[in-house]
Formats: structure tokens, C-alpha cells, sequence
């Protein structure tokens, strides 16, 4: 009996919508399905609306900054309603443009929930079922709350967008990249923003010098950063919510916000039943090639939990239509993938930390922290760190860590350059720009310590 569809997508994020584009341009015939917004995380609810509000709440500091070089410019209060209304229309924009791509792609789009009753068959909360040689689940993941009382008063990063009113005393509960993107977020909006983390250090995972700088700006610019601190108590008071911390501190918060972590989207959609296996945390377990257990379904993007970024879900979309249908097996590439956290400071990373490399060989590491020129001008204490790790045995760069204003524009530049395999020798060689930040990444001659 022949199939409905070549290829069935469950999910419009960034990973479904480029595979299935991409296999109907080898002339498969190829459906979608979502049941929320075409998008996915990164557009409707993550990467795109959250660096809008970085955008947005960098602009007091800079008027202040503005005074310091000779303009007569005033900070105003910060309207959110008039952002808020602006954010959603260019999410909507975006949503629309999705629709136009897959719809130019000859991608028949269901907007509906898709489950699986077996290895080739897709049921639709319209009711209609659908078949399909070829499954790709890429229904990527939600924030979860602890299990704690009171946890339901809190929101997550889904609802901080959508807030009526911006809350004039936060708390944000998390110390990763999430947590601390909203900490200063808010915080550059004029919210009083507290955030407490459970562990020694936030950024958990990244290089460890990097990540006490950034902790020291966020502190600097107004954050009220408390580590080694969870939430005792959590309970609603008059209009606001009680919390009782670890370290005896009582406080009324408007809003409390949780970045504690993220699930896989996996609850419902009968994959167990049909023998593809899920992970501890609800993550579908793959293989190189992003095939499950059952030979026809395969799964990208966050679903997996390999590595959560939005252009790794799209390679591994890319990957997955060059494997299965134009017989080119491929595997996607998570190796040295540069990554951009948009604290403030800004934090750019790729390859090795100083900890793993170390663990691995003998090192070489060159590292500098000073005032950058246009915030000394401006009496900011602000610093940035540029740090190289290299092997001593073959003197490739192994890592790069960049804490800087724009580090995400400068660390996308300097992964080109660390994936081809550049030695400490290859940034010795190139001339330094000259008066820029980044020109520190080709003039530390010395190493500051060997390991």
C-alpha cells in the first residue's frame, strides 16, 4: 500500500521546517505538522524575542553612556506595552514567513497535534490519520518548574514575553545561560532583579574564569546575584509571592520566574509504544545518523538533546534529508560548535575550557582582562577577557573565550579560524586591528600560565 507522504515532520521549529524544505526540494512529497506556532522555541518563544530584549535593554546605559561623550540625552521611563506590542507583531511576521517558505516549498502544513499509532502512521487531533515512509520528530523542548509548593505562582522564559506589566521586583531562580540572559535583561529594563542559584558559580559548564567575570559585571550593573542559594518557601501574599530563601532572607516578589531546567517535548506522542526509546530527561535517544530504534522515525533538534542550539537542530535537519534522501550518509557535525550567551557582559565561547583542556594535555594559556576604551571613556568599570587555550604539543587553539560587548559577532569570526585547526602561530601572524578589543587576540605573546 503506498504511502500519503514520503516524509511527515511532527514540529515547525527551525530544525523541521529546513528538513522538510529541503527533502520536498528532492522531490518528495513532504507534510508538517504543529500544533502551537510555526517557528518553533527559537523564533516565538527563545533566541529571537529574547535578543530584542537584550536590544532593548541595553539603551539606559548607553543614554547615560551618551551623557559621559557629550550628548544632552535624558533616560525615560521604559514602556513595555509599546515594546510588547512591537515584539509580537515582528513574532508574527516571522511566523508568517515560515508559512511562506514551506508553503513555496510545496510542504503540505497541518496545524495540529500529530502522535504516532505505529512506525508509519500519524494521527491528527483533526481526526484524520496520515501515512508516511519517513518520520522526523522535532518537537524540541518547554521550561520546567521544580517540584517545590508553591511552584505554580511562578512563570517561566514562555511567559515573559507575554506579561501584562513588566513587575517592578523579580526573582529568577537558575544560574545558566537562560537565568542569566534574564537577569540582565530585566535588570537593563529597570526591574529589581534578584537571582538565586544553587551552585558555586552561574554558567555551569562554560570556562570558569569567564564565568566569575560575567557574575562580577551582572553584580556590578545592579543584579542581586546570590550562589549557593535555593528557594526554602514559596507562597502568595497580597498581590505578590513570598519567598523564603536557604540563606534565611524573606522577600515579597511581583513575579518569580524559573530557569531551572528544560524536558524534551515527548510526553503523548506514543513513541514508547512503538519501541523508540526516550532518555532520562525524555529526550529520544538516536544515532549518528538521528535514527531511532524503529528504522522509519528519526528526531532532531532539541527533541534529542544533543546540543540545543538552533543552528545545530537546522544542520541536523540537513543532515537527515542528505542521509535519507539523497543516499549520502551524513552525520552532523557537533564538534567545536561556537556559542553566544547574551549576559551583560556578553560571553562568546568555542571549543575547550582552560578545566578540559587541562585534563586532556599539556596547555598553554594566553589570557587578558583590561577596560575596554569606550567604557573607560565613560567611567564604567566594566571588563573584558580574551583568552586563548593552547595545546603544547601540536599548538593549536583548543579553546577561545571572549567576554566583551558584541562577543557573539567576534567569537562567530574566531570559530572559522579554531575549526580549520589554527595554531597559536596563525594569530601571531595576523596583524592586529587597531583601535578594537578584539585586536588582544593576536598580540598576547606570553602565556599566563602553562598547565
Amino acid at each position: 500500500m503506498p504511502f500519503d507522504y514520503d516524509l511527515f515532520v511532527i514540529g515547525g521549529g527551525s530544525g523541521g521546517v529546513r528538513a522538510a524544505r529541503v527533502a520536498a526540494a528532492t522531490g518528495a512529497k513532504v507534510a508538517l505538522a504543529e500544533e502551537f506556532r510555526m517557528g518553533g522555541t527559537c523564533v516565538i518563544r527563545g533566541c529571537v524575542p529574547k535578543k530584542l530584549m537584550v536590544f532593548a535593554s541595553t539603551y539606559a546605559e548607553g543614554m547615560e553612556d551618551a551623557q559621559e561623550y557629550g550628548w544632552d540625552v535624558k533616560v525615560g521611563p521604559f514602556n513595555w506595552g509599546k515594546f510588547r506590542t512591537k515584539l509580537h507583531a515582528e513574532l508574527d511576521r516571522l511566523e508568517g514567513v515560515y508559512r511562506k517558505l514551506l508553503g513555496n516549498s510545496d510542504v503540505t502544513i497541518y496545524d495540529a497535534r500529530a502522535t504516532l499509532k505505529d512506525a508509519h502512521t500519524i494521527t491528527l487531533s483533526t481526526g484524520e490519520e496520515v501515512s508516511a515512509k519517513h518520520i522526523l520528530v522535532a518537537t524540541g523542548g518547554h521550561p520546567t518548574k521544580p517540584d517545590i509548593a508553591g511552584a505554580e505562582l511562578a512563570i517561566t522564559s514562555n511567559e515573559i514575553f507575554s506579561l501584562e506589566e513588566m513587575p517592578k521586583k523579580i526573582l529568577i531562580v537558575g544560574g545558566g545561560y537562560i537565568a542569566s540572559e534574564f537577569a540582565g535583561i530585566l535588570n537593563g529594563l529597570g526591574v529589581e532583579v534578584t537571582q538565586f542559584y544553587r551552585g558555586a558559580q552561574i554558567l555551569r559548564g562554560f570556562d570558569d574564569e569567564a564565568r566569575g567575570l560575567i557574575a562580577d559585571g551582572m553584580i556590578e550593573k545592579g543584579v542581586n546575584l546570590h550562589l549557593g542559594t535555593n528557594i526554602v518557601e514559596m507562597r502568595a501574599e497580597g498581590n505578590g509571592i513570598y519567598v523564603k530563601a536557604t540563606n534565611g532572607d524573606e522577600h515579597v516578589f511581583d513575579q518569580v520566574m524559573f530557569a531551572t531546567g528544560r524536558h524534551a517535548n515527548t510526553d503523548g506522542l506514543g513513541l514508547e509504544d512503538i519501541g523508540v526509546k526516550l532518555g532520562r530527561g525524555g529526550e529520544i535517544l538516536v544515532d549518528d545518523y538521528s535514527q531511532t530504534d524503529v528504522p522509519s522515525i528519526y528526531a532532531v533538534g532539541d527533541v534529542t538533546n544533543r546540543v540545543n542550539l538552533t543552528p545545530v537542530a537546522i544542520r541536523e535537519g540537513m543532515a537527515f534529508v542528505e542521509t535519507v534522501f539523497k543516499g549520502n550518509p551524513t552525520k552532523p557535525d557537533h564538534d567545536l560548535i561556537p556559542s553566544a550567551v547574551f549576559t551583560q557582559p556578553e560571553f562568546g565561547t568555542i571549543g575547550l575550557t582552560e578545566e578540559q583542556a587541562r585534563e586532556q594535555e599539556p596547555i598553554e594559556v594566553y589570557c587578558t582582562s583590561f577596560k575596554p576604551m569606550n567604557h573607560a571613556f565613560a567611567g564604567r568599570a566594566d571588563r573584558v577577557l580574551m583568552k586563548l587555550i593552547v595545546s603544547q604539543a601540536n599548538r593549536k587553539v583548543l579553546g577561545c573565550h571572549i567576554v566583551a560587548d558584541h562577543a557573539g559577532e567576534l567569537i562567530q569570526m574566531v570559530g572559522i579560524a579554531v575549526k580549520m585547526g589554527a595554531t597559536k602561530e596563525d594569530f601571531d601572524r595576523t596583524v592586529a586591528v587597531h583601535p578594537t578589543i578584539s585586536e588582544e587576540l593576536v598580540t598576547m605573546k606570553e602565556p599566563v600560565r602553562r598547565a
